[in-house]
């Protein structure tokens, strides 16, 4: 695990490599979708963070709705909005919808609406070493699930990132403003869609930046702690002048409550 070309942030703790054994384990080939989201909510009637909260994090350029909506920016990410009426069923605002979008990844969920999600299903969020080996596809020490190298052989995207001046001005040279249906691209060696883009992607450890600094080797479930949650795999907003988090060693975190435009979840459970 970690980041084996010294591409890291600082703070994010992607060093040092350590090696990690894991038990074997099944996960989802892809993100959860909103279809996969859907029948859980018609199931349950489980009502999400940012519906019970009335508001969540809608990136501005995919805004849909009225002006009074707007709540604010925020302040050191002013791309970023507060709007009341976005949620997993309206995205960008309550003008938006999900129709035909059913296999796009459900987004606007919180670390507790994925865990919520997994209850339901009998299966469980990945711990970050699970997500890491199975984002790699086999590959030791390469940046991406598919090597070392960001664009195809000949010229064409890979992953669903930003093209552009972050953050006004988006060429959508890979063909997606936001999200891409789930199965867009290829997939890596063990049949994982879109690991890195797209969106983020929870995972069940506490975020701690010295967490490769010690603690278990062998199934590793992270820091016992904490105020965030880990995410995985970058989204549609990366850019290198902003964030190159679309790397299968990048980490950051975010607090457990938080749900937004580019973050959901895919599933583990225990082979």
């Amino acid at each position: 695990m970690g980041d084996a070309h010294r591409d890291r942030n600082p703070g994010d703790g992607e060093r040092p490599l350590r090696e990690v054994t894991s038990s074997a384990f099944e996960i989802d080939a892809t993100t959860v979708t909103i279809a996969d989201f859907t029948r859980f909510v018609d199931d349950t009637g489980y009502r999400t963070t940012a519906e019970q909260e009335g508001s969540s994090a809608v990136f501005h350029l995919l805004l849909e709705a009225p002006a009074r909506d707007v709540l604010g920016r925020f302040a050191q990410v002013p791309w970023w909005l507060g709007v009341a009426g976005a949620d997993w069923r309206h995205p960008g605002g309550r003008n938006s919808s999900t129709r035909g979008l059913e296999d796009h990844p459900v987004t606007q969920v919180s670390w507790h609406d994925a865990a919520a999600y997994c209850a339901w299903a009998g299966r469980a969020l990945p711990t970050e070493a699970q997500w890491e080996y199975a984002a790699r596809g086999g590959l030791e020490g390469a940046r991406y699930p598919w090597g070392d190298d960001l664009l195809a052989s000949d010229g064409s995207w890979r992953c669903n990132i930003w093209q552009g001046d972050f953050p006004d001005a988006n060429t959508r040279d890979d063909g997606w403003l936001g999200t891409a249906p789930v199965r867009t691209y290829e997939p890596n060696g063990f049949g994982l869609w879109q690991c890195v883009g797209n969106v983020w992607e929870w995972c069940a450890d506490w975020f701690h930046p010295g967490a490769y600094r010690g603690g278990a080797v062998t199934d590793p479930p992270g820091p016992a702690r904490g105020e965030m949650r880990v995410t995985r795999g970058g989204s549609f907003l990366c850019h290198d002048s902003y964030c190159n988090r679309y790397r299968c060693a990048a980490r950051t975190g975010n607090t457990p409550d938080s749900s937004s435009s580019n973050t959901g979840f895919r599933t583990v459970r225990r082979a």
